[in-house]
């Protein structure tokens, strides 16, 4: 494993993370404390210890199953987590952004998590509206100085969403996390620059493009399952993407290597980029995300090195 300074957190993170959305309950499967401690022993032993989850990622489920897995061995883990929505079911959500609601949020995360503190909280995809609200950043500021939060961050709801990202520091944020995979560069036109500028730590979300850079698909494929957030997504999108995703399969990915892992370690590859966090399914999932650590990757457009920092 390799890891990298989370921006100006000075905080060393793996490459690799693991994104736990799916550990939520909504995607199909109600995983079991015995099934996410396997996955999460396996990626420590790997020298994964960065964990990102959410507060509606179930109503707290994701982080009680965390929490739950990870009791005794907390300092081993950088554990990321966000604010502002409440789950309602069926991938919906309600908006809580007041400060003192998202007050409430930290005290059930912490609880949920069994901790107390958490290493990086993010504001969760909110409206600009939520993000201007000084009695928020404040109020997390005080957090901050109490010890509950290590750092915040900014999930940003819009991969192109330049004034959040050029605010961060404003409101006292040091990561932000984006979207980004080879089938959706648009970070890099505005928002990696100025991650750069402004020393922020880049957490990459959905590098597989939820499944399309997985190697698993083929042109013609459906995604019928109601539990399944892609059958919701417009069909001719679904099949142009899955057209490019082939195309690169077959033009872009070095014969012999896994092109899920391929496409982590090119997300890595490009200097803004602190760590991608892909979902995990299974502890086989865990080792084959692992490997695009060990995976040098020259792209014409970035050709530096994969580590840095």
């Amino acid at each position: 494993m390799k890891y990298r300074r989370l921006g100006s957190t000075e905080m060393p993170v793996s490459v690799v993370g693991i994104g736990t959305w799916q550990f939520g309950g909504e995607w199909g499967h109600d995983y079991q404390v015995a099934e996410v401690r396997a996955i999460l022993d396996r990626a420590r032993e790997l020298g994964v210890n960065l964990l990102d989850t959410a507060e509606c990622y179930g109503d707290h489920v994701s982080e009680r199953l965390i929490g739950e897995a990870i009791e005794g061995r907390r300092d081993e883990w950088f554990v990321a987590t966000k604010f502002g929505h409440r789950y309602t079911g069926d991938f919906q959500r309600d908006q809580l952004w007041s400060a003192d609601e998202v007050l409430r949020q930290l005290d059930a995360s912490l609880e949920a998590l069994r901790t107390d503190h958490v290493d990086l909280y993010q504001f969760h995809s909110g409206s600009h509206d939520a993000f201007e609200n000084a009695d928020l950043w404040a109020a997390l500021a005080e957090q901050v100085s109490a010890g509950r939060i290590r750092h915040l961050g900014i999930s940003i709801g819009r991969n192109d969403d330049v004034d959040q990202t050029s605010r961060a520091r404003d409101v006292g944020a040091e990561a932000i996390q984006v979207v980004y995979n080879r089938l959706d560069r648009t970070p890099e036109q505005d928002v990696f620059p100025v991650c750069q500028d402004h020393d922020l730590g880049v957490l990459a979300r959905v590098p597989l493009a939820s499944g399309f850079l997985s190697g698993r698909y083929r042109p013609g494929a459906t995604f019928d399952d109601a539990s399944d957030v892609r059958s919701r997504h417009d069909p001719t999108t679904v099949q142009r993407k899955l057209e490019e995703a082939d195309r690169i399969r077959r033009d872009e990915v070095p014969e012999g290597v896994a092109m899920a892992t391929w496409a982590l370690a090119w997300c890595l590859q490009h200097p803004a980029v602190t760590c991608v966090i892909p979902g995990c399914k299974s502890v086989a999932q865990v080792e084959a995300n692992a490997h695009a650590a060990d995976l040098d990757l020259v792209r014409d457009d970035h050709p530096q090195a994969v580590t840095k920092g």
